[in-house]
């Protein structure tokens, strides 16, 4: 008995290292995702590199950015986005912030809005005005759920329109932040930063906590929409600050160009490489090494939101 025994368990062990060996083949054979890309940013450019995706979007579609705090920040013009946004008949949206500033509070975050002109080209909407409602989140470390806005069901197709810059806590912005932090409720943004510890209480010491937390944030939103979502990322106006700051520091950078892809973590990193190759970059990679802004990315490949490995197709020379 104690050698049938032996042999069930050296059987058993064999299957689980041919089915692993077998899953690690089978990912080193799969074609690495594609990040389509211009150096054309106009709206010329943006609508080129949506389209390359040859994406089929469906019913009440949806492009989330950032309406960028006042009074100087670097969010993308809407004199850039409105061709795009109206090819596709699509209402902006966004979620207000956890942190203060001028995007708080619902009222005075729609009125960001229309001062910087999102409300001239589309229809917008603050995702959150209503509170929250919880996705799940798989596989995650930190998040057994991602708190949303209460209107983030409503559209069943998502454009991940992003400002591609350093951030002043997760390193960098791009894809991975504007579904993690972007899509989250102003509650889902302390569970986040808080590494999933709490919805109240922003916790800054659990840094690699938070990083983490942005990746699985991410897999649940990515998970919930499946097919029904895409990423762009714009390189201009590169600056080592967010967004979310009214007075960012000037970009030693050159613009780049534009990229989108079905894969929020290839994209990213696509952007990230052409940082390493541009003039001016020690600023921002200095904050990105600083902050271990590519623990993110890290994370993402350990939990299946996507591959930092990808094709990258000039549109301009295809």
């Amino acid at each position: 008995m104690k050698q049938i025994l032996t042999l069930f368990l050296c059987l058993c062990v064999l299957s689980t290292c041919m089915l692993t060996a077998f899953a690690e083949d089978a990912a080193a054979e799969a074609e690495p995702p594609v990040v389509y890309f211009t150096s054309d940013i106009s709206p010329e450019g943006l609508v080129a590199v949506y389209q390359a995706l040859n994406w089929e979007p469906s019913g009440k579609m949806a492009v989330k950015l950032s309406t960028g705090e006042p009074p100087a920040s670097n969010y993308l013009r809407p004199e850039l986005i409105k061709d795009l946004v109206q090819l596709l008949d699509a209402t902006i949206v966004e979620c207000n912030t956890a942190y203060g500033g001028s995007r708080a509070a619902t009222a005075e975050h729609y009125q960001v809005a229309e001062d910087h002109g999102f409300t001239d080209i589309a229809d917008f909407q603050i995702l959150d005005e209503y509170g929250s409602i919880e996705i799940p989140v798989t596989g995650g470390t930190h998040l057994t759920g991602d708190l949303v806005g209460a209107h983030f069901p409503e559209y069943e197709s998502y454009v991940i329109l992003s400002h591609f810059k350093g951030h002043g806590m997760a390193g960098y912005g791009g894809a991975i932040k504007n579904i993690s932090i972007g899509l989250a409720s102003g509650m889902g943004k302390v569970r986040i930063h808080s590494g999933g510890t709490s919805d109240t209480h922003w916790h800054d010491e659990l840094h690699t906590e938070f990083l983490e937390s942005m990746a699985e944030a991410g897999k649940g939103i990515a998970d919930y929409l499946g097919d029904r979502i895409v990423y762009i990322n714009v390189m201009n106006r590169i600056s080592i600050d967010c967004d979310c700051d009214g007075y960012p520091e000037e970009p030693d950078i050159h613009d780049i160009g534009i990229l989108a892809s079905y894969d929020p973590v290839a994209l990213d990193q696509a952007c990230i490489d052409l940082v390493w190759e541009a003039d001016g970059n020690e600023k921002l990679l200095n904050r990105i090494q600083e902050l271990d802004g590519l623990h993110t990315l890290e994370h993402a490949v350990e939990i299946g939101l996507g591959n930092r490995t990808y094709t990258l197709v000039d549109i301009q020379n295809s």
